[in-house]
């Protein structure tokens, strides 16, 4: 982008020339930082999550860093295939219906409806009968507490009842799931998200999937460039650009990415996360429209930024006149507002998805003024018909009813405080596990989200996190649990809470998972 163009984009975007030195040196400046509240120091304080926290902000979110364990116990691999050898069986002989359930469905891929369905530690999934609240029960009639609640979809809990209202008023009583006309829902729900992330204009998708793709197409059309930056091991749905890490030779496509349309490299960039010096050399080539990112890594365990790092992906992004897009479909978990409004962040444009709905469908990207007001008022950007923004089924009636009513009833402030209080026990009762049997793991909250690594310190990117995975005692510890009565999110070890989650829920998960520790290392 010539100079002169660069600078108008920034004038625009409102970016203002910084004197206080690089964001590098700024971020060197706080890694020893230790955040107000936050129970450790120096670099581990970093998990706090990049700022100070206030006591003025009741969703702050806490993490917890362990030191690193002198006398180790090491896992008695001969032990562990063992007992979840046991624990594989005792699942197939408790979930009978479960298991025929699936040898009978011959015509789903997989024998699943979503191929994601088929991750199981024993061979089948568990089959729903039903699900309220914090609770689902499978077709064999065991009632688990669900801390994985839908990878974030319930985070509302299952069937909220002003949800279930909502949606059973907008279907049966006044008709119209889909119609393809605007209903009052719609402004409301904006509005709503405008107050909590900051971003005034907002629009609807059926996914966050589709929410980040239509913001990347915005994104390279205000900018005039084609690259999409990513952070390694980061995910934002099925968008095709994503698919791309960091490897001991450059960058390359992620590993088991299915029928890519194009080499990932060919259209993106990618950069670990904490890193500002990647970032800066990234950006440097001047033809990222967008770095696309969560402000805290989410799917492949929880990684959070450090001291300064955020603050410097604001001002470098700025500098170099590309747009930044908070991908807040799982770090909602931080807040009303998610990392966005909890930490005060600036983003250009905002995405969102799952949990707004209550557990109907829906997306939404909200953008920045204005860089919505440019947009709208390009005469060349077909956004009313086929120019590859929106959808048929995108800004349903029933998507927004169900959106209204789970924003303004149901994860309210006094839920999110609920749910913060019940992770902070929960994540403080996992560290004492911990300490307890000298284990070399580490805890780490974001919000009412929280999980258990196999690594100590916690990892500070997404590869570091990747590496840290152990599948046969993830599957030990999963079985464990769900066969007396916990499910954890099937991917790795992360419990999220929801409102109706309780003390007893948590205090049941830590008695089993420290009885499942102490059958490990006995």
């Amino acid at each position: 982008m010539p100079a002169t163009a660069d600078m108008t984009l920034r004038t625009r975007l409102g970016i203002r020339p910084s004197a206080r030195g690089s964001a590098q040196d700024r971020h060197r400046r706080k890694t020893h930082h230790d955040p107000a509240g936050c129970p450790v120091a120096g670099e581990r304080a970093a998990m706090c999550g990049g700022r100070p926290a206030r006591t003025d902000e009741p969703f702050s979110p806490l993490c917890t860093a362990l030191d690193e364990v002198n006398e180790m116990n090491p896992v008695d691999r001969t032990r562990l295939s063992a007992l979840l050898a046991g624990e594989r069986l005792t699942y197939r002989e408790r979930n009978p219906r479960s298991r025929t359930a699936h040898e009978k469905a011959d015509h789903l891929l997989g024998g699943v409806p979503m191929t994601w369905m088929a991750k199981s530690a024993a061979g089948f999934p568990l089959y729903l009968q039903r699900a309220s609240g914090a609770t689902v029960v499978d077709l064999d009639g065991h009632e688990l507490i669900d801390f994985c609640l839908g990878d974030t979809g319930a985070m509302a809990g299952h069937s909220p009842a002003p949800t279930v209202a909502a949606v059973a008023r907008r279907f049966g009583e006044l008709g119209g799931a889909t119609t393809m006309m605007p209903t009052e829902d719609a402004a409301v729900v904006a509005a709503e998200l405008a107050r909590r992330f900051g971003v005034s204009r907002w629009s609807f998708a059926l996914s966050a999937t589709d929410a980040n793709r239509w913001a990347l197409r915005l994104s390279r059309a205000f900018t005039g460039r084609s690259r999409i930056l990513f952070n390694s091991y980061s995910y934002h749905g099925s968008v095709d650009e994503s698919f791309i890490v960091t490897g001991p030779d450059g960058p390359r496509s992620r590993p088991g990415n299915v029928g890519a349309p194009v080499d990932p490299t060919t259209t993106s960039r990618v950069v670990e996360f904490n890193d500002l010096e990647a970032l800066e050399r990234e950006l440097s080539y001047g033809d990222v429209a967008a770095l696309l990112m969560e402000p805290a890594l989410t799917n492949m365990g929880i990684v959070l930024p450090r001291p300064g790092y955020l603050d410097g992906v604001r001002e470098l992004t700025r500098r170099a006149g590309v747009l930044l897009i908070n991908d807040e479909t799982h770090t909602v978990s931080a807040g009303p507002g998610g990392c966005t409004g909890a930490w005060g962040l600036d983003p250009d444009i905002v995405t969102v998805g799952k949990a707004i709905g209550g557990g109907i469908p829906i997306g939404a990207y909200g953008l920045s003024e204005p860089l919505a007001e440019e947009l709208w008022a390009r005469p060349d950007l077909d956004l009313v018909d086929t120019g590859g923004v929106g959808g048929t089924l995108a800004g349903n009636a029933l998507s927004l009813a169900a959106a209204r009513a789970t924003l303004t009833e149901v994860l309210t402030p006094a839920a999110y405080e609920h749910m913060f209080g019940l992770a902070t026990r929960y994540t403080t009762g996992v560290e004492r596990i911990i300490l307890a049997h000298g284990l070399p793991w580490s805890v780490t909250r974001l919000g009412a989200r929280a999980e258990y690594r196999f690594m100590t310190p916690a990892p500070m990117n997404g590869t570091s996190s990747q590496r840290a995975t152990d599948g046969e005692l993830e599957d030990y510890l999963h079985l464990f649990l769900i066969n007396r009565g916990v499910l954890l999110t099937p991917f790795h070890n992360m419990a999220l809470m929801c409102p109706q989650t309780s003390e007893a829920d948590v205090r049941t998960h830590l008695s089993l998972l420290d009885a499942a520790v102490r059958a490990l290392v006995a």
